[in-house]
């Protein structure tokens, strides 16, 4: 069964979440790394305080909102061997091709900034091992040295995308027995792996919140994918806030949230002034190029910081709002340049050779 796909403004409230959760990581990451992260923290020292202990868990939407999606674009349609690698290729493709760019990007960055910044912030010139096992995600997994900042959910994302195709493979388009599966490993994940930070290089860790946002999907109130699903969704829940009278962890609390408000709202139609639409739609659309390329950003901020050598702290906060602002710019540029090339490039392929084959 494959789930209708609702005009993209029915969907404005994940990408509401998808916006503020990239500026909270973009955000973390200019308090955390750097000469400016130290002016900053001089300022403002409460709100660069909530930035680095905080705002990084915003991931954790990222983890549930992709959950949500994944189970949406895929629905029960992964029932053959090949239709999943088809899947996975796709998804490898998506997200290594700008994320390959985006590191050759950070690799210029860092060969600017090097001579200009002292300590662990600047990333050392990349062996060809380092670069392939980045072009392969298996970089966490591997223990490489990442070349640029968060970079191990690129690699995360994969795998949970892979754990869920093959879950829906193995459900072989049974419903009931799909939804069995996505749950029971959401729940190990929340009441077992999560518990052991030793696992964070592997899906099972973040299966949770993945798996709450697919169930999310499939037992919210508009999905009309059955009471079953719901309860199954409920229990998953239920289990998760379970597991935080064991082990309370902020992260796990908010992927929980977020996958109730999803449940309830995720596909209600939201009125926003035109404006705002069309901005919240524009941010939406460009956040995962935004994290690829806001680090970039960061370190010639940084690395000009460095070499102008000023002493009033209270322009680390102009520097860092300038670098922000510059990231977005960055970010639709490489959006519209590189993603977006590369989409139609790879329809135009898939076009080309499907006219090929009908001959």
């Amino acid at each position: 069964m494959t789930a209708a796909r609702a005009p993209a403004s029915h969907f404005r409230l994940i990408d509401i979440l998808k916006v503020v959760a990239a500026q909270c990581i973009v955000l973390h990451h200019f308090s955390a790394y750097g000469p400016l992260s130290d002016a900053a923290a001089e300022v403002a020292p409460s709100a660069s305080e909530w930035l680095f202990d905080d705002a990084r868990i915003a991931v954790q939407v990222f983890l549930v909102v992709a959950g949500y999606l994944a189970a949406r674009g895929m629905a029960f349609t992964v029932r053959r061997a090949p239709s999943v690698l088809q899947a996975l290729g796709q998804r490898y493709l998506r997200l290594v091709v700008p994320f390959v760019a985006a590191l050759g990007l950070t690799i210029l960055c860092a060969a600017i900034a090097r001579p200009h910044l002292d300590g662990d912030l600047v990333p050392g010139a990349p062996s060809l091992a380092q670069l392939a096992a980045h072009a392969s995600l298996l970089h966490s997994v591997l223990d490489v040295d990442s070349l640029s900042a968060g970079v191990w959910y690129v690699a995360i994302d994969f795998q949970l995308y892979a754990t869920i195709a093959l879950l829906l493979w193995l459900g072989r388009g049974q419903r009931l027995l799909s939804l069995g599966l996505v749950a029971a490993l959401a729940v190990a994940s929340l009441t077992w792996f999560n518990m052991d930070a030793s696992l964070d290089a592997w899906a099972p860790y973040f299966f949770g919140a993945y798996g709450l946002g697919a169930l999310a999907w499939w037992g919210g109130l508009r999905a009309r994918h059955g009471i079953m699903a719901l309860g199954l969704y409920l229990a998953t829940l239920s289990a998760g806030l379970a597991s935080l009278v064991v082990d309370f962890r902020s992260r796990i609390a908010l992927a929980l949230s977020v996958s109730a408000v999803l449940a309830t709202f995720g596909s209600y139609r939201f009125a926003l002034p035109r404006t705002v639409d069309r901005w919240v739609g524009r941010l939406s659309r460009t956040s995962y190029a935004l994290f690829l390329v806001h680090f970039s950003v960061l370190l010639l901020a940084n690395a000009l910081w460095a070499e102008l050598g000023l002493d009033d702290a209270e322009w680390a906060l102009l520097f860092i709002a300038a670098s922000w602002a510059v990231s977005l710019v960055a970010s639709y540029a490489f959006h519209t340049q590189v993603e977006l090339r590369f989409e139609q490039w790879r329809r135009s392929a898939k076009d080309a050779i499907a006219a090929q084959a009908a001959k």
